[in-house]
């Protein structure tokens, strides 16, 4: 799982998606016991396209189903 910077431009986070996607496949290859590499979580409602794109099976969309948070009342 990931949580990429919060950028304007999505495109900015492909590097950190496609390294996470290194380190999956390359763990996933050790055949480590107990290690099960089913799921890569990265992405998020900015940037989700882009984490699919690089092989994203999760993604957290919250800010786009719930809108923007306000933590002025917190």
């Amino acid at each position: 799982m990931t949580i990429a910077p919060f950028v304007e431009n999505p495109e900015e986070n492909r590097p950190y998606f496609q390294r996470l996607r290194k380190l999956s496949v390359d763990i996933a290859a050790k055949k480590v016991n107990n290690v099960t590499m089913s799921i890569l979580s990265m992405g998020m409602t900015n940037d989700f396209e882009v984490a699919v794109e690089e092989g994203a099976t999760m993604v957290r969309v919250g800010t786009g189903l719930f809108g923007v948070r306000d933590y002025a009342q917190i």
